[in-house]
């Protein structure tokens, strides 16, 4: 299996924390022995998104993981950035075939709770590349399938072309056996009366079909 190649997206903001969570992503990546191509610096969490896209882009990353955190505040903002970004992340996802890893702490939670989930972005990149294992194993298969369905489809083209032949030889032997039969019965009737011949002929007529 050829080696993975993982791109890291982390936001600026809280990046006493965020700077934890992409060493420590770093080093798991290369614990699983996971190449790291870049590491992209947003302002925010929000922004994440885009970079993420361009970075699909790239034909030799085969993953992204996203680093961020989320701390409450005295409104409702946090929600918000957290379930837009999520969302978006998803979505690229699956319109890139290519899987993101979400390890962006929050909402909800104080500075003393984001330190304690730095721990996300280890699981970040786990999931990342354990996906990358499984589309790898999901296209394998669908390759094999799909080289067995060649096979088989070749095998009932001959199948075909065999019966079809046995149906042309088959044909032809009763074309050929129907004239002599023909032929005999005209020579033996050539030297009867014309009453004979119609008789013989009625005969042969019924033993044809009869």
């Amino acid at each position: 299996m050829k080696r993975i190649n993982m791109g890291i997206v982390a936001a600026e903001f809280n990046y006493d924390i965020t700077y934890a969570m992409v060493e420590l992503a770093k080093e798991h990546a290369k614990f699983l022995g996971v190449n790291v191509v870049g590491i992209v610096k947003v302002p925010g969490v929000f922004d994440i998104p885009l970079a993420v896209k361009k970075l699909l882009e790239i034909s030799d990353v085969d993953c992204i993981v996203t680093l961020g955190t989320v701390i409450e505040g005295q409104t409702e903002h946090d929600d918000i950035v957290v379930q837009h970004a999520s969302r978006k992340i998803a979505d690229l996802a699956l319109e890139y075939g290519k899987p993101v890893g979400l390890g962006i702490s929050g909402p909800g939670m104080s500075r003393l709770e984001a330190h304690k989930r730095v721990e996300y972005a280890k699981r970040a990149v786990e999931a990342a590349v354990k996906m990358c294992r499984v589309l790898s194993g999901i296209e394998g298969a669908k390759r094999k399938s799909q080289g067995n369905e060649g096979r088989l489809g070749d095998k009932n083209d001959n199948s075909y072309k065999d019966r079809d032949n046995n149906r042309t030889k088959q044909d032809t032997f009763t074309a050929d056996t129907y004239a002599a039969d023909t032929a005999t019965a005209d020579t033996g009737t050539n030297d009867q009366s014309g009453d004979d011949q119609r008789s013989y002929g009625m005969a042969s007529v019924f033993k044809e079909f009869g």
